[in-house]
């Protein structure tokens, strides 16, 4: 049995619904906010009756990160059952859940048990990173050993995105109002990557074709693609996706592009409507 308990939280998305389960990784959740209505991100509501709940508030949903306490209780239980803990979630700079759960780590004396990373990143990126935890957990490595592997993978994860609509990234500052505006005026979509763990507006494209084409663009700067993935909204390929789909199919024959959808984690931080692009670059050397 591993001697390390892997422990993340609901903005992570893992391309196989069943890992948590399967490798023992605890999924805490984030609280989603529509109006006065509080849910417990994938207990009380998942991402399907996420987005089907949308259309209907008037207000922005909000996602607030677990408590402290619920990081202690959480780390307390763990540690009893003589385990050591690698905690890893969401870009610091996306939500305050890496900073709860170092507040909650550093109540525990001989705190070397307890690992807290902040992956940078967020859904299919913190869920590569937390499945390549747990198996290395699985296979016996120590904490330490973990740690090394999931920094290292850090620097090799990259992903853009545009976004239909500006509200959200006015919302979380990622535009001024005025910006907001005028964007919405002249049709622009901003053209999204994360970097440092932060949302960052690159360029502006007045067409979803212009869009599409970038994302292509995208995809063609890397030599060592390891792990791709195409995130959309939506459960069924939009038009959009099936012509970015058909684009990549033709410029790299042979290249899996997996359609996935995006959880409310990160449609709180850009909206609904947005299609975007995962990649996890390999270093080129065979194993």
């Amino acid at each position: 049995m591993s001697r390390v308990h892997v422990i993340t939280d609901s903005t992570v998305h893992f391309t196989d619904p069943t890992f948590p389960q399967r490798l023992g990784v605890t999924v805490v959740p984030q609280t989603i906010q529509f109006g006065r209505q509080m849910y417990r991100d994938g207990v009380d509501l998942n991402t399907e009756e996420f987005y089907r709940r949308l259309p209907h508030y008037a207000t922005l949903p909000t996602l607030h990160p677990p408590s402290v306490d619920v990081f202690r209780e959480l780390y307390a239980e763990k540690i009893k059952q003589n385990k050591q803990i690698l905690s890893i979630h969401v870009s610091g700079k996306m939500s305050r859940t890496v900073a709860q759960a170092r507040q909650a780590a550093d109540e525990f004396l001989g705190g070397n048990k307890i690992a807290v990373i902040d992956s940078l990143t967020t859904s299919i990126g913190l869920g590569l990173l937390v499945e390549a935890a747990a198996e290395a957990a699985e296979r016996g490595a120590s904490l330490d050993e973990i740690v090394r592997i999931v920094r290292g993978m850090i620097t090799h994860m990259y992903a853009v995105f545009f976004v239909e609509t500006l509200n959200y990234l006015e919302r979380n500052q990622r535009l001024s109002k005025s910006q907001a505006v005028l964007g919405t005026m002249l049709g622009i979509k901003p053209f999204l990557t994360i970097e440092d763990g932060e949302i960052i507006p690159m360029e502006k494209v007045r067409t979803r074709e212009k869009a599409i084409d970038k994302l292509v663009e995208f995809v063609s700067e890397f030599s060592h693609i390891e792990r791709v993935a195409i995130m959309q909204s939506g459960q069924q390929p939009t038009e959009d996706t099936r012509l970015l789909l058909e684009r990549l199919e033709q410029t790299f024959p042979g290249q899996y592009f997996p359609v996935l959808t995006y959880g409310s984690g990160l449609a709180c931080q850009i909206g609904p409507d947005s299609l975007g692009i995962f990649i996890y670059e390999g270093s080129g050397k065979e194993n």
